[in-house]
Parts: structure tokens; C-alpha cells; sequence
């Protein structure tokens, strides 16, 4: 079993679309009613989404590959959450799933790396992520990166509301 990551292109949008819908349900689907999940999945991961996303210069998505197919994702771009600290500039780690089959082997956190080299290619600089509050094992994988809650907001998924921490990292001396 060969796993490798690589930047995604326009060209893997129908690849992300599928594979954002089934980390999504894998990891979250139960919490919803079944028409509020797949609305909130046609919408937020329809692949016309995803392709101006890939061809977007400001944004870099990530695959991770078992034998060629996509087991999992990363994806980063300017930050766009509702934080009144938020600045021009800021990063942020927008997605990170790995389908469970693949968890637990480090790939995780290799494709979080990979993530956080883009994010501050061009020098250190304050990055953000959302993270369900629920979501425990996820907030102690953040925070061994030096990521601390900074405020909260809810996330839409149909009609539902979750309540989500907002993570914030100052930037690092390099």
C-alpha cells in the first residue's frame, strides 16, 4: 500500500467533490437529518465549487493517495472566518479529513504539515481554523501545533446550527 500526497488541480474537482461528501458523512452525517446533509453537500462540495477553488491561485487543496486513489484532503486559503482579529493576509486551514480506513498512520498530521508549509510559504503569519466543539481529538491534534481557541461561531448545515471554535496561531518566528 503506497500513500503519497500531491497537490490537487482543476482537473481533480469531480475527485474532491466525491471525496469532501464522503469524509463529510463519515465523519459528521450522523448529526444531521438526511436532507439537510445532502443539501448542505450539493452545495458546499459541488464540483463547478471545488474546480474554481483548485484554479484559484489564493487557495491549495491536497490529496492523499492510497494506490492512486483519494483517501483524504487538505485544503487552505485566506481565512474567511467570522473573527474581528481576522486580517488581509491571515491563513487558514480550511478543510483536513482522512477517511477512517486511513487514519492513525500519520498521514494526518504529514498532510497538515504540508498545509501549514503552504500557509506560510512566504514568511510566518497568523493562521486560523474552525473546528466543531465537539470535536475533541481534533482541538488536542491543533493544539499541538500551537493552535488556541480565539472565539466561536455557528456553522450551517441545513437546519441545523453547530456550534464551531474558532483556533488561532500568531505567527512563528522562522
Amino acid at each position: 500500500m503506497l500513500l503519497t500526497i500531491r497537490r490537487a488541480t482543476p482537473a481533480d474537482a469531480e475527485t474532491l467533490s466525491r471525496l469532501c461528501a464522503r469524509t463529510f458523512t463519515e465523519t459528521f452525517g450522523h448529526l444531521y437529518p438526511p436532507e439537510d446533509l445532502q443539501a448542505f453537500l450539493e452545495d458546499a462540495y459541488a464540483i463547478d465549487k471545488q474546480r474554481a477553488i483548485l484554479a484559484h491561485p489564493d487557495y491549495a487543496v491536497w490529496l492523499l493517495e492510497r494506490d492512486g486513489e483519494a483517501v483524504g484532503h487538505a485544503a487552505t486559503g485566506p481565512c474567511g472566518l467570522p473573527h474581528p482579529d481576522v486580517a488581509a493576509g491571515d491563513g487558514e486551514l480550511k478543510r483536513l479529513y482522512v477517511l477512517r480506513e486511513c487514519q492513525n498512520g500519520g498521514w494526518g498530521a504529514r498532510l497538515f504539515q504540508t498545509a501549514l508549509d503552504w500557509l506560510e510559504r512566504d514568511g510566518p503569519r497568523t493562521l486560523w481554523i474552525g473546528v466543531w466543539s465537539e470535536n475533541f481529538g481534533a482541538q488536542r491534534f491543533y493544539a499541538r501545533y500551537g493552535f488556541e481557541k480565539a472565539g466561536e461561531y455557528l456553522f450551517p448545515v441545513g437546519r441545523v446550527r453547530d456550534l464551531e471554535f474558532i483556533l488561532r496561531r500568531p505567527p512563528r518566528a522562522s
